[in-house]
């Protein structure tokens, strides 16, 4: 793989001046999350401690991916597991590699600290965001995601 712009991608924890910077990658992506304040979202990664399980992929000092997680130690059957809420890689260099390694790197973050499974959710009807997870080994869980509309 030598040569491609994911060999020159800096992986790195996330930092709180990083916000601005995924909002723009967000907005370029879709303008339906402008009103999803990753500033509070960042803030909250790092101010529970999940700062080392959030990530960045820097390209020559700029912010071009991240990935967001945190860890989950109980709930509906499930022992201490890793959860995805969100992932970016801004449009300019998707399919590059970069969305694979900011996964990669989280999976062996989470593997590091004894997390044996690591879900995410994604909406039926999104095609590339399911290819990805599926190149990335993830398969159906037994969960069946719920919601209420308020």
């Amino acid at each position: 793989m030598g040569g491609l712009v994911e060999d020159t991608v800096n992986i790195r924890e996330i930092m709180l001046e990083d916000a601005q910077d995924i909002q723009k990658i967000r907005m370029a992506i879709s303008d339906d999350d402008a009103e999803i304040d990753f500033n509070k979202m960042v803030e909250q990664q790092i101010s529970t401690g999940n700062k080392k399980l959030s990530l960045v992929a820097e390209m020559d000092g700029a912010v071009i991916g991240y990935m967001i997680s945190t860890t989950l130690y109980a709930g509906f059957g499930v022992k201490k597991s890793a959860w995805i809420m969100a992932i970016g890689v801004h449009p300019n260099y998707m399919g590059q590699g970069i969305g694979l390694k900011l996964a990669n790197k989280i999976c062996e973050i989470y593997k590091s600290k004894g997390v044996k499974h690591i879900y995410s959710s994604v909406l039926w009807d999104s095609t590339d965001v399911l290819s990805f997870f599926k190149k990335l080994g993830f398969e159906r869980s037994d969960f069946i995601n719920l919601k209420k509309k308020l």
